[in-house]
């Protein structure tokens, strides 16, 4: 490695101003690819969760963190906008599931996609040993906080099952 390729030595932050730091960094990523794409920052989450499963809309109020009311505005305004649809639930026909339509995947993709360009530009610096190492402590967290909220990150009916059935 040549000196201008080698990483720099930086100060550590510590946990609490590293990990603000690095949202600011992630939520301003996120801001600008959502503007980029004509959607808000909850568009962009609901488009996410929704990405490779289908939830109902108490499950959806939880991994998303918003109450009831909310929620359905969220969906309401994406309906309308045709990035997803409710369907119904066999078991419980008071319920319904959310689902992408053609359009709302197609769009998760292409945001997915540029996010992770940039986040990848991001992280350019880092050796893919510190890559897979932030990797699995950001799971950690993100899994250990969900676990306490009781939310299950793998809840709702996932596309692969689907497919099966």
């Amino acid at each position: 490695m040549t000196a201008s390729h080698r990483p720099r030595q930086v100060a550590d932050l510590g946990i609490v101003d590293g990990l603000v730091q690095l949202s600011f960094l992630v939520q301003g990523i996120l801001g600008r690819v959502a503007d980029a794409h004509d959607l808000t920052l909850q568009q962009t989450r609901l488009l996410g969760v929704l990405r490779d499963r289908e939830l109902g809309m108490a499950q959806l109020s939880g991994v998303l963190d918003l109450d009831k009311s909310s929620t359905t505005g969220l969906v309401t305004r994406a309906e309308r906008r045709g990035l997803v649809r409710r369907t119904a639930v066999p078991e419980d026909l008071r319920a319904v599931r959310v689902v992408l339509t053609a359009q709302g995947k197609r769009l998760a993709e292409e945001f997915a996609a540029d996010v992770a360009l940039r986040l990848n530009e991001a992280a350019a610096d880092l050796t893919e040993t510190n890559r897979a190492r932030l990797s699995r402590l950001a799971s950690q967290v993100v899994h250990h906080h969900a676990d306490r909220q009781g939310i299950d990150l793998t809840a709702g009916t996932s596309a692969s099952s689907r497919a099966r059935h």
